[in-house]
C-alpha cells in the first residue's frame, strides 16, 4: 500500500502534466490508413486491376532507384524525414505541462489552475495599487507570473507595494514549481 505523500505527489503529477495518447493515436491512425492503402493496392495488382495511387512494382522500383535520382531531391527528402522524426521524438520525451500548478500540502493533493492564481494575484495587485481590478491583468506561465497595472490618471502608484503583495501572495501559495512575478505598471493612465 502506498503512502498518502506518494498518491498525493502521483495525483498531483497526473494533473499537471498531459498525456500523450492523442499524439499517439493520430500516429496509430496515419500508420493504419497507409498500411490499409498499401494492402489495397497490393490487392488490385494481385487481381490485375487499375492501381489507386501508385501499383506496388512501381513503389518497390522507386524505392531501389531512390539513389539514381537526383541528390538534392534525395536530401531535402532525407532532411524532411530526420525533421518530423526529431520533432517526434522530442514530442515523445519531453513532458507535456497543463496550464496549473501545485500548492504544497502533506494533507492533499491541491491544484490550482493558472488562470485561477493569475485572478487572485490581479486581486490582490488592484487592492495593493489602489486600482479597479478591470485595470490589472496578470498571466501566468510556468514559472513566471506578469503583472501589468495601469493607473487610473494622475493617481500615483507604489509599484514596491504591488510587487510586495503579489510577491507575498505567491510564497503564501507555496506554488510547485516556483512562480516569479515581474510588475510593469503603464505610465499613462
Amino acid at each position: 500500500m502506498s503512502t498518502p505523500t506518494s498518491l498525493y505527489s502521483r495525483i498531483s503529477r497526473r494533473e499537471t502534466h498531459s498525456p500523450r495518447s492523442l499524439l499517439a493515436i493520430i500516429l496509430a491512425v496515419l500508420l493504419i490508413i497507409v498500411a490499409a492503402w498499401i494492402g489495397t493496392e497490393i490487392v488490385l495488382s494481385l487481381l490485375a486491376q487499375p492501381a489507386l495511387l501508385v501499383a506496388p512494382v512501381d513503389m518497390f522500383n522507386s524505392a531501389l532507384g531512390i539513389l539514381e535520382k537526383p541528390a538534392q531531391y534525395v536530401g531535402i527528402a532525407g532532411v524532411i524525414a530526420a525533421v518530423v522524426g526529431l520533432i517526434l521524438l522530442i514530442a515523445g520525451l519531453a513532458p507535456g505541462r497543463r496550464a496549473r500548478h501545485t500548492l504544497n500540502s502533506t494533507r492533499t493533493a491541491t491544484i490550482a489552475d493558472n488562470a485561477v492564481i493569475a485572478s487572485a494575484l490581479a486581486r490582490h495587485a488592484a487592492r495593493a495599487g489602489h486600482v479597479s481590478p478591470d485595470n490589472v491583468t496578470v498571466s501566468v506561465s510556468h514559472r513566471r507570473a506578469d503583472v501589468h497595472l495601469v493607473p487610473a490618471s494622475g493617481v500615483p502608484v507604489d509599484a514596491a507595494a504591488i510587487s510586495a503583495a503579489v510577491n507575498e501572495q505567491l510564497e503564501q501559495y507555496n506554488l510547485k514549481p516556483s512562480v516569479t512575478a515581474k510588475v510593469r505598471i503603464a505610465e499613462n493612465g
